[in-house]
């Protein structure tokens, strides 16, 4: 017998705060410091629009299974090619090796790769990507920074926002910030930066401020004890200044005045591909008397693969649910808002995708009140339905939000099958009546199998609904 979820019922990787010593969500205690003066602590990160940056596309992949939890994003911005390619390998180099020991050995660790902007203004742009690796030892936690010159149309490393000449003060200056901190280890950090390969890895988390200072981060059991925790270094203005190479002097006045846009010297900036479709009216379909499915599709919006997707839908004038991730909402409102014009159901598929069952409240709260409120920012109405990434859910999930959660019973396994054909078959072969069919529009070949499915299910007398639409008819 099926059964479905439908009844009402940051981990903050995508808001991660790199402003106290240890990270937010982590088992890690604090590394414990003296209290910095007032005047010397720089203000906080500066917030980034992504749906102003022109034709920025968010290259995601994840599974739905919990017993291979993974998500990853990372930013594809037009200019920035070489960037792109670095955190492609980073990223595709972590999920590998990830699927290989984890998913293979039935290790229950999840792995989530999260993106944010630090500046895209003029010609800078910077991304840092944070990485919680359940299968890793200790807390898991990484991060690293990424960071673009368009003047030099060159990537580059965080270390290279210092000046050669001024590296040996700079690292002298972070010792001394550190000593005293729990933990911190002298001899580590030496054995660490003595060594100018080993001082690229170490130093690669380093981002600038609003009022220009300079944070720099370091992971667990870098620079000391590993029980420790994650430590930070927030160095002012004034004495960073004096040691910032010329890019780094750009990039720390892109962050304190962005320009109005990027140029990052890309030949073609495409501009968004909206679509226009516009639903008629209410869904009158009677459930009760007609057969109905609901195709639900997960982790979108994506480009270009939800626009393709939403022209699909339309010719069949398929009804339909999205799950949408609130950082891919936030990068593309509006494709949000012609799902919604379209007919179709908005619903929250948490920020960056983590398993809900691991968080606190306060953060099962957080991944699904910001996302509530990306998705309300672009259609104007708030989301009733939820959808706990991998299908995780408990009782503390269920008492953290108002939303109310949906599962699936037709799986198509399209995350593992790249294969158009293959999922097209899965879903015709399974389909019944209120059948709950779950998707991934950040796949080309999911989307390629749209379709078939319509094709064949309307052929059989299947009417395409959203799932607060069948739910009202069960």
């Amino acid at each position: 017998m099926r059964t479905h979820t439908l009844l009402p019922s940051l981990l903050l990787l995508g808001t991660l705060s790199i402003t106290t010593a240890c990270s937010a969500g982590s088992s890690e205690p604090a590394s414990a410091g003296p209290p910095r003066a007032a005047a010397e602590s720089p203000s906080p990160d500066r917030s980034v629009d992504p749906s102003k940056i022109k034709g920025l596309r968010i290259v995601s992949n994840s599974s739905e299974q919990r017993s291979c939890p993974f998500a990853t994003s990372y930013p594809d911005v037009p200019g920035a090619k070489p960037m792109t390619a670095a955190m492609k390998k980073d990223v595709e180099q972590r999920l590998a090796t990830f699927r290989e020991v984890a998913c293979r050995n039935g290790s229950v660790g999840e792995l989530n790769v999260s993106h944010r902007f630090l500046v895209a203004s003029g010609d800078v742009l910077g991304v840092r990507l944070t990485t919680q690796d359940g299968s890793a030892a200790g807390s898991g936690l990484s991060t690293k920074t990424y960071w673009y010159d368009g003047d030099a149309g060159d990537y580059g490393t965080a270390l290279g926002l210092i000046a050669d000449d001024s590296r040996d003060a700079f690292i002298s200056a972070l010792k001394d910030e550190l000593k005293g901190r729990e933990g911190f280890d002298t001899t580590t950090f030496d054995g660490t930066l003595s060594d100018p390969a080993s001082r690229v890895t170490a130093l690669n988390d380093m981002a600038f401020t609003t009022d220009g200072g300079l944070r720099v981060s370091f992971d667990r059991g870098e620079v000391g004890a590993p029980p420790a925790g994650t430590y930070t270094v927030a160095l002012a203005k004034k004495t960073v200044t004096p040691w910032l190479s010329a890019f780094g002097k750009r990039a720390q006045r892109q962050t304190m005045t962005p320009s109005r846009s990027l140029d990052l010297g890309a030949t073609h900036t495409p501009g968004p591909a909206v679509p226009t479709h516009t639903a008629s009216g209410d869904d009158d379909t009677d459930c009760k008397k007609v057969t109905c499915i609901a195709l639900t599709f997960d982790d979108g919006p994506a480009v270009p693969e939800t626009v393709t997707l939403l022209d699909h839908l339309a010719r069949y004038k398929a009804r339909a649910t999205f799950f949408t991730v609130g950082q891919n909402v936030a990068a593309h409102p509006g494709l949000v808002r012609a799902e919604a014009r379209a007919g179709h159901e908005i619903g929250n598929h948490s920020w960056n995708h983590p398993d809900l069952t691991k968080l606190t409240p306060e953060q099962i709260a957080s991944q699904l009140n910001r996302t509530s409120a990306a998705i309300k920012a672009a259609t104007g109405k708030e989301p009733t339905l939820f959808r706990p990434p991998y299908g995780a859910i408990n009782s503390t999930v269920r008492s953290a939000t108002g939303l109310s959660p949906v599962l699936w019973d037709v799986d198509t396994e399209d995350w593992r099958y790249p294969d158009a054909a293959k999922v097209a078959r899965t879903v015709i072969d399974k389909a019944q009546r209120n059948s709950v069919v779950l998707i991934h529009d950040i796949h080309p070949a999911s989307v390629a199998a749209v379709p078939q499915i319509l094709r064949t299910l309307t052929a059989r007398g299947y009417h395409f609904v959203t799932v607060s639409h069948l739910r009202a008819g069960l």
